[in-house]
């Protein structure tokens, strides 16, 4: 714990002033590829997959990535992940497999004959590249990362090609025939109940239904569709043995011996114990078509082997969308930093789950919490809680033909009843077909996490399809809400001679928190609308064998971290105070009077000749005017492969100016502003605040306030603390901070006064700006900074800024929203490839242009003309 306390330190240091020294990274561009692959059990068909392969920006050979898409999408729907991986150095081919997209051949469900093939001999094409770093010749150094079908391929391929290095997968599946026919039970797919309306998306016209799910909801359905041909209908673009076998299993809704075995030969679980690439599995909370017991199996499957392999349970399913897109690519990109890359970047601990940590006072947005624990648990958990359930046996009926039926697990439905706000889900239950039984109420918080276990009997006749559900009840008005909407189907059969027969039964596995002064509910139904239940009328009673319901906790994601020495916590502050002083030692001007010998009757010099008591005119430098604020001249600078991002770049700030900085992605415009803050220094040229040469460490740098690329707070502070310790490492009375102005700015509300590991984007963005007003400084230079803030705080901070450049300030901002610039700005520069290509008041700009809209000259009409990519 101490040294993980440490390393957490020593993060937040980093993130302090650790601003990045190198220019901004060119924008990635695709490649669009044919490879043509022959797979089959024979090796006798031949596939053109339709590819795009994203080089690495800086030029030199990385590790790959192949990024895989859900059933139903293309390469197209990973595209934009796929280039965040690649600016994050990695050569990254996405793809469409076989029978998705532009890609030809049909679907096999990621068959160890097909799509595994397939697979293997895109990494055979990556070696190839020149891009690619190799371990050995054919070995490139690669990972796979993908999510649902895309996540069974990542596990499928590192199980049958040793050449992978690292996965992803997420919400995915272990057992394809466990997962479309479940059985609370344990008895095996073949007593299974079907997963009647997830499979029907599954395999109706190939998968597309799902990724409209995944990606859209319910809206999905509502689309116009395409016409199909007959045999489209019938079977969309599967291979017709996999068409054939899902007719039977959806006529009877039973599990077939044949499609148990098909559907097993394309789950990862039966070669999971083959993989030795270290594994990071994230499953979602609120899924029930792959949901968290399928992380369970391969994970167990995994470690078996000896492979390193951790687990996050995130907020997000097929039934819950993903509100943590960001978070799950951190996670990502980490993992295969530290297992590609090796380069020791921290990865997620065996066990991460998110959880939901209220809604933030000022902004309303929820705050998500990602506890850890040091090993995974599995879904008994580190310790059980027995809790009293109480009720008798009780009668309860299946309506002829099965309908009206109960609704809890509809795929898309969640999240439109409630799925999408935490991990709680409305559920409706009809008279007569359920029966409950009820806890006392709890007199402390219960936090379960894992798969309750109960023990029931079930009297009547035959066999039973059943389904339990555990509900979370308030004595209040609100109704009982089922956590993340997941249910345990389950079919007994009561032996001839026999008029009942027990069961142990295994709940679906959740992270949930009851409340003190709720109760549990175990509550047993007949029907549910997302199953295949029998058409015929019956009756049957359902009652406890032992009046107790097994709940599984872990203790460690709870625990507070103990036992850490003061220094480990003292050093951010530490580091802080350091790094300000380094940064800032000549803006208080008291220890620049003792710390730098300044020329009689001008303003003092910059730059280390200074502190050799040397002026800035022996040093071979020319004093500029101390009444503009910004003088760029001839500013050069290449990126490491000798590409230049700023070339020969000159232009000028007056005071009072609100100044535009404009240009499409790569422009050089980020780099620029590090040069302007001293972070880099140019190649050629220079510039000049206030007529002072800006060098690292210049006192002029004390008139700026700058916010570029995200400012580095640290989290288990405060945002007010924040502020308040960054204002004190620049020596500076508190009088002059100005902190009750800034924070007004932010408009945060009670937030500042809670840890900033809890904020939303939009509110660190926020802190962020308050940041770099403070002071009041003469010059203010902002990289983007409406991103995350709505639109009333957008006008708010357009306002914000001219009030600031009114009173004698100048503010230069860089922004892709070009509506806002015209609004806010008074000048522009317009940069295209690192170059200068126009740049003067915004007036006289629109003043020669022509209006392509009947409503007057727009600013992006003339950046579009400028940069020559108007249609």
């Amino acid at each position: 714990m101490k040294r993980v306390a440490a390393i957490v330190a020593v993060l937040a240091l980093v993130a302090v002033a650790g601003w990045f020294v190198w220019p901004s990274a060119p924008e990635v561009r695709g490649q669009d590829q044919r490879i043509t692959v022959v797979d089959g059990p024979a090796d006798d068909q031949r596939v053109e997959i339709d590819a795009t392969f994203f080089a690495p920006p800086g030029g030199e050979k990385a590790p790959a990535v192949l990024l895989a898409h859900g059933f139903g999408g293309s390469k197209q729907s990973v595209r934009g992940q796929a280039a965040r991986l690649a600016q994050d150095g990695y050569a990254v081919l996405t793809w469409s497999a076989r029978g998705f997209g532009r890609s030809s051949g049909q679907i096999a469900l990621n068959s160890p004959d097909y799509e595994v093939k397939d697979v293997k001999q895109l990494i055979d094409w990556l070696a190839k590249r020149p891009e690619v770093q190799l371990d050995a010749t054919g070995d490139p150094r690669v990972g796979i990362a993908g999510g649902s079908y895309g996540g069974s391929i990542a596990l499928m391929t590192a199980a049958h090609d040793q050449r992978v290095d690292a996965i992803v997968p997420s919400i995915t599946w272990a057992d394809l025939a466990d997962s479309l026919f479940p059985d609370a039970t344990g008895s095996g797919p073949e007593n299974g109940v079907f997963k009647r309306m997830w499979a029907g998306f599954f395999f109706g016209r190939g998968g597309g239904a799902v990724q409209g799910l995944e990606t859209q909801g319910l809206g999905a359905l509502t689309q116009q569709p395409q016409p199909l041909s007959v045999e489209e209908a019938r079977c969309g673009r599967f291979l017709p043995e996999i068409c054939d076998i899902y007719q039977k299993v959806a006529e009877t809704g039973r599990a077939t011996p044949e499609a148990v075995t098909l559907l097993r030969k394309s789950s990862p679980v039966t070669v999971a114990g083959r993989i030795k690439a270290p594994t990071l599995l994230v499953q979602g909370q609120r899924d029930s078509l792959f949901p968290l017991g399928q992380a369970d199996a391969n994970a167990r499957a995994i470690a078996a082997a000896g492979t390193p392999v951790s687990i996050t349970w995130f907020d997000g399913g097929h039934d819950g969308g993903n509100g943590e897109a960001d978070w799950l690519h951190e996670q990502t990109s980490a993992w295969f930093g530290h297992h590609l890359k090796r380069d020791g970047s921290p990865v997620a601990k065996p066990f991460t789950v998110t959880r939901d940590g209220g809604r933030d006072p000022g902004t309303r947005q929820r705050i998500r919490l990602h506890p850890e624990a040091g090993a995974y648990p599995g879904l008994g958990g580190t310790a059980t809680t027995q809790v009293t359930l109480a009720g008798p046996q009780q009668n309860i009926v299946n309506p002829p033909g099965g309908s009206p039926a109960s609704i809890s697990t509809v795929p898309g439905v969640s999240g439109l009843l409630g799925g999408g706000q935490g991990n709680t889900s409305f559920s409706l239950d009809m008279p007569g077909q359920s029966a409950s039984f009820d806890s006392p109420t709890l007199t402390a918080p219960l936090q379960l996490t894992g798969s309750p276990t109960v023990r029931l009997r079930v009297s009547g006749k035959g066999q039973v399809t059943l389904f339990a559900k555990l509900f979370d009840v308030s004595d209040s008005f609100q109704p009982p809400t089922l956590p993340a909407g997941l249910v345990a189907p389950f079919r007994v059969t009561i032996p001839e001679g026999a008029d009942s027969v027990e069961a142990t039964v295994t709940l679906p596995a959740v992270d949930h928190a009851f409340a003190v002064g709720h109760r549990l509910r175990l509550t047993v139904a007949t029907t549910d609308m997302g199953y295949a239940t029998p058409a015929e009328a019956a009756s049957y009673q359902v009652g406890l064998v032992a009046p107790a319901l097994t709940v599984p906790t872990v203790a460690a994601l709870a625990a507070p971290a103990a036992g850490v020495d003061w220094w480990v916590w003292a050093l951010p502050f530490a580091a802080v105070v350091l790094a300000g002083v380094l940064l800032a030692t000549g803006r208080n001007p008291a220890r620049r009077s003792r710390l730098r010998p300044a020329l009689a009757g001008s303003r003092p010099d910059t730059g280390s000749e200074v502190l050799a008591g040397k002026s800035a005119e022996s040093a071979g430098g020319v004093l500029g005017d101390p009444d503009v604020p910004l003088d760029i001249s001839g500013l050069t600078k290449a990126y490491r492969n000798g590409e230049l991002a700023v070339d020969g770049l000159s232009f000028r700030v007056e005071r009072g100016q609100v100044l535009g900085l404009l240009g499409p992605n790569g422009a050089g415009k980020t780099t620029t502003m590090r040069m302007m803050m001293g972070l880099i220094q140019p190649d050629a040229g220079e510039i000049r605040i206030f007529g002072d040469r800006v060098v690292p460490g210049a006192p002029v740098l004390s008139r700026l306030g700058s916010f570029v690329e995200g400012a580095g707070f640290l989290p288990h502070l405060s945002g007010r603390e924040n502020i308040e310790l960054y204002w004190a490492a620049t020596g500076r009375p508190v009088a002059d901070a100005h902190v009750e102005e800034a924070l007004e700015i932010a408009g945060l509300g009670k937030a500042l006064d809670r840890a900033v590991r809890t904020y939303s984007q939009g509110m660190r963005q926020r802190l962020a700006i308050a940041q770099a007003m403070l002071g009041l400084p003469d010059l203010l230079v902002l990289d983007e900074p409406t991103n995350g803030l709505d639109p009333p705080q957008i006008r708010e901070m357009r306002e914000v800024l001219k009030r600031y450049a009114r009173d004698g300030r100048t503010v230069i901002v860089s922004s892709h929203l070009l509506s806002e610039v015209e609004q806010t700005c008074s000048h522009v520069v317009v940069m295209h490839r690192g170059r200068l290509v126009s740049a003067g008041p915004v007036s006289v700009l629109l003043s020669g242009a022509i209006s392509t809209n009947g409503h007057g000259p727009r600013l992006e009409d003339v950046f579009l003309d400028l940069i020559g990519e108007k249609s």
